[in-house]
């Protein structure tokens, strides 16, 4: 019963000390690369660069208590601070109180969401974001984030947009005010960031690359040569505080928390159940979304805003050899005592480095080797991932996401109510003793006068034209048939709409066209329901578990061997 409310007894009471080292090594390394990357992701929200550190105290050790994944790392992310950043700055000023007090209640709302839908075992409700849309998407969204970034990387004034011909507009606008100094510090920082990446994939890359700059800019005092800088941040641990509640700010705010809460989401689980598999443990979608819900929750009483499950520093945590929840606990700790301890030396921190974490946290996101492959595999994916992308782009995340979704659910709808093959014509191949697809096999045994015809679609209201217009084209080709025989293996269900077309279908064949049907492979689910129907009496046929061989035998086209 415990381990059902919390379900990190699990781990707790199973726990190796010999894994002890392992985790707190772990925890370590995601501390060190977290430091930057939750200040910068705060800055791109819109928010103060302490709230980025929040984000990764309460709320990350409440997801390592309620969660079932060992090594998800949640957090901050660039994507989801994007969002919060489209979705709040359009009813406040980013930055301003107000602000903030809306990221927190929609902080609260996404966590409601999530653990709403994990009581109440929803987590399929996630399988209606394909991949083609996540993935557009998200190319999308790094674009967005990169142009976002210009003005820290050119040091100049650009008002905020989701737009990026209008982002672009104004840099153009703006450029002969360049700063030097602080382009000089943003490509310097990306082309170290890349640089060390590249050649020492396992050293602190960015906490390095903060603590060089930071001294440049203190020793050849840089801040007064226009080079922004984060300045002061407050020390000490977040005041325990609830949301600023209120019906019309909830409304307000609803559909950019459903929007991140699905994004968040599918970018989590998707992280996470690649990890398990590799280490053979299984991931319980529903226990992470209340998981992630909980730490949303509780989080947004100590200002944090919403997190999610990280793709870099999951991977980190994996790779520097974490074995259960307790590594994200110490990372939680250590920054807990750098929030108590430590804020002061984040003082000259350029805003041109941030942007520069950032950008080169963000730029593996565009995939258009992804984008090439899904093409490969279903071009219509392929068209879906390519109006979701270009959506996106052009009339921002929340609307881009969501028509990305519809042009997928239409897709869906036609691809069901048009399905190629829907019928296929069977021959037999006497060598194997199997019927198969003579388009496939031609070689295959037909026979003059009857129509081996297999339906490979349940039926329903929108299908079943198409199963009609199939036959008429196949009477028109053949007029010779007298009989056609229907291999109902593919047919897994089959609703009312389709079985009064059908008795429409079977009527024309036999009073208009004299032709004579029978049904082989008939599921239970499907027979259920045909006999309900009354088949047997309206066209005397046997709804029976009857096989090709024993129809053909009956109509003396193949030889009894039993």
């Amino acid at each position: 019963m415990l381990e059902r409310i919390l379900p990190a007894t699990r781990w707790i009471k199973d726990y190796q000390r010999n894994d002890l080292y392992e985790d707190l090594n772990a925890g370590i390394i995601v501390f060190i690369m977290y430091v930057p990357q939750g200040v910068a992701y705060a800055m791109l929200a819109g928010l103060p660069p302490v709230m980025g550190l929040y984000a990764a105290t309460i709320p990350v050790i409440m997801y390592a208590l309620f969660a079932s994944s060992k090594h998800l790392a949640v957090g901050p992310v660039a994507l989801i601070s994007l969002l919060v950043l489209s979705g709040v700055s359009t009813i406040s000023e980013p930055g301003t109180p107000e602000y903030i007090s809306y990221v927190i209640l929609l902080s609260f709302m996404i966590g409601v969401i999530h653990f709403l839908l994990g009581i109440l075992k929803m987590g399929v409700l996630l399988n209606f974001l394909s991949h083609a849309v996540i993935s557009g998407f998200i190319s999308a969204a790094a674009i967005i984030i990169a142009f976002s970034q210009l003005k820290n990387v050119l040091g100049i004034e650009i008002e905020p947009s989701m737009y990026i011909y209008q982002v672009i507009m104004e840099a153009a606008h703006n450029i002969s005010s360049t700063n030097l100094y602080t382009l000089s510090i943003a490509l310097g920082n990306i082309f170290a960031l890349v640089l060390l990446k590249k050649y020492l994939p396992k050293f602190p890359t960015s906490i390095i690359v903060v603590i060089v700059t930071m001294l440049t800019v203190y020793w050849f005092n840089l801040d007064q040569q226009g080079v922004k800088i984060v300045g002061s941040v407050p020390n000490g641990m977040p005041s325990f505080l609830a949301p600023a509640f209120s019906l019309e700010s909830i409304r307000i705010l609803l559909p950019t928390a459903l929007t991140i809460a699905f994004i968040a989401f599918m970018e989590s689980i998707a992280i996470a159940k690649s990890i398990a598999a590799k280490e053979n443990y299984r991931i319980d979608v529903n226990q992470e979304l209340k998981g992630v819900g909980l730490a949303n929750i509780v989080g947004s009483f100590f200002s944090s805003y919403p997190i999610t499950g990280s793709f870099t520093r999951s991977a980190v945590n994996y790779q520097s050899g974490a074995k259960t929840p307790l590594a994200s606990i110490f990372t939680a700790f250590f920054l807990i005592i750098t929030l108590l301890f430590f804020t002061q030396f984040f003082y000259y921190l350029p805003h041109a480095t941030l942007s520069a974490i950032i950008l080169v946290a963000v730029y593996k996101l565009v995939d258009f080797k992804e984008a090439k492959h899904i093409f490969q595999l279903k071009k219509a994916d392929g068209w879906i991932l390519v109006v979701t992308f270009v959506s996106t782009l052009i009339i921002g995340l929340e609307l881009g996401i969501l028509v990305g979704i519809i042009f997928s659910l239409i897709t869906v709808l036609h691809r069901t109510a048009n399905p190629d093959p829907f019928i296929v014509e069977l021959g037999y191949i006497e060598q194997k003793d199997v019927f198969q697809n003579i388009n496939r096999i031609p070689d295959g045994k037909t026979y003059s006068e009857t129509v081996i015809l297999r339906i490979d679609s349940s039926l329903y209201f929108a299908n079943i034209s198409h199963l009609e217009k199939k036959l008429e084209e196949l009477i028109q080709q053949r007029k010779n048939i007298k009989s056609l025989i229907f291999d109902m293996s593919g047919v897994n269900s089959i609703d009312s709409e389709a079985v009064h077309r059908f008795e429409d279908i079977l009527r024309d064949l036999r009073d208009k066209n004299g032709i004579h049907f029978e049904f082989t492979h008939m599921k239970y689910s499907v027979r259920e329901i045909i006999t309900k129907s009354k088949w047997d009496t309206k066209f005397g046929l046997p709804i029976s578990y009857q096989s090709l061989k024993e129809v053909l035998t009956r109509q003396g086209l193949m030889k009894n061997t039993g």
